[in-house]
């Protein structure tokens, strides 16, 4: 008898030193994912026609990350947001991503990177002066008509919508867009997905999106008809902030 109640006892004893070591684990701060952090490196100045490059140095931690998911440089020119340029980085294997553009004319533009990786979202951007830079009526002209188009427009607002690769008729397709206000991720936005097709019906569909990460919101929604969709994004919050950007799918 007192030999059956020692192993029992002894049972119970490793029983509970293991689930205490499994909650000590459980707890551990390396279980938390370090955030992911950007360098970012535009020359202020550029001569017109002139070859700038660009180049995005991706740690997390100690740890220079060389696998990112996407690296894109997006440029534009002051008042011009909608009529950005994509390019693509070339990934060094060494934690830096480089890209390179030559500006045809004068003005003021600015060179946002997109980084994914590791299931975290960042975009830091700067601005560059080519030759002469923008003339002054015209960058107020600009300036005033982003207002008019952006509502309660701000310079340190950044939107990146993760366009689908396809889309397929009667399928779910999630939408998903990373917000971004003063280098920071913007949280507990209220964002909805306007989305119709005027060759179809006048009627819009409305989408709200949920924040699955900070700064991160998204949505579903399921396409009856094929053909050409347009589909703006909506945001605000309670500061008083209020945009929009429209984009274009295709569904087959």
């Amino acid at each position: 008898m007192k030999k059956t109640l020692w192993t029992i006892s002894v049972s119970m004893l490793v029983l509970l030193l293991a689930a205490c070591n499994s909650g000590t684990n459980n707890s551990s701060e390396d279980d938390i994912p370090k955030i992911i952090e950007v360098s970012l490196e535009v020359q202020e100045t550029a001569d017109v026609n002139e070859e700038v490059p660009f180049k995005a140095t991706v740690i997390q931690g100690d740890e220079k990350v060389s696998d990112a998911d996407e690296v894109v440089f997006e440029v534009w020119e002051e008042g011009e947001k909608d009529d950005s340029e994509m390019i693509d980085s070339v990934n060094n294997k060494d934690g830096t991503y480089e890209a390179k553009k030559a500006f045809d004319r004068d003005g003021l533009f600015t060179v946002q990177v997109h980084v994914t990786a590791r299931g975290l979202h960042t975009m830091p951007k700067k601005s560059v002066t080519v030759g002469e830079g923008a003339k002054e009526e015209q960058a107020h002209e600009d300036h005033g008509h982003g207002d008019h188009e952006h509502g309660n427009h701000s310079e340190d607002f950044s939107m990146h919508f993760m366009k689908p690769d396809s889309i397929d008729r009667g399928k779910d397709t999630e939408f998903v867009v990373h917000l971004q206000d003063h280098d920071q991720p913007l949280e507990k936005a209220r964002v909805r997905y306007e989305i119709w097709n005027d060759d179809i019906s006048d009627k819009h569909e409305w989408v709200d999106a949920s924040e699955t990460k900070a700064g991160e919101y998204s949505g579903k929604h399921v396409f009856n008809e094929t053909g050409v969709y347009s589909i703006k994004i909506h945001v605000q919050n309670d500061e008083g902030l209020h945009e929009h950007e429209e984009y274009e799918l295709e569904v087959k």
